[in-house]
């Protein structure tokens, strides 16, 4: 097969050109993927916020740490203690004017049921700031 023509000439010798066209083809084909791409690879998203003054959010004075161990056991800022006696605190808490919130730590494999025990109790006390505790995923190893 042969580039050139129809016609049949003796001394047939090879194409020294290359054909750039396939190459700048390629090349804009990238050109159009990055460009459309590249917007997506930030990870702030810009808003024009309003300006206002106003009193910062008011800190809470107590946080209440209740951990909750794979077999159920319910700790109350490290300390052991059953459900009734955190339905007694969560009373004790909802009755107090600034209400403390709640960071529940559960484990991995701690039954459903117990976290949603936990959190019908505080809701039933009438404490309104439940706040889940997880552990960052660690970070990726590159080798």
């Amino acid at each position: 097969m042969a580039f050139g023509g129809l016609e049949k000439r003796q001394t047939a010798a090879p194409m020294a050109e290359i054909n750039m066209t396939p190459l700048i083809d390629v090349m804009l084909v990238l050109l159009v993927i990055f460009i459309i791409t590249a917007p997506l690879f930030t990870h702030a998203i810009r808003l024009d916020l309003p300006k206002v003054a106003a009193e910062p959010a008011r800190q809470t004075p107590q946080t209440v740490t209740l951990s909750i161990d794979a077999a159920g056991k319910i700790y109350w800022n490290g300390n052991a203690l059953t459900l009734e006696q955190m339905r007694a605190r969560f009373a004790e808490a909802g009755k107090q004017q600034e209400q403390p919130e709640i960071q529940l730590r559960a484990e991995r494999s701690t039954r459903y049921e117990v976290i949603a025990q936990v959190m019908g109790a505080a809701q039933q006390a009438g404490l309104e700031r439940i706040g889940f505790v997880t552990d960052p995923p660690p970070p990726a190893v590159n080798h």
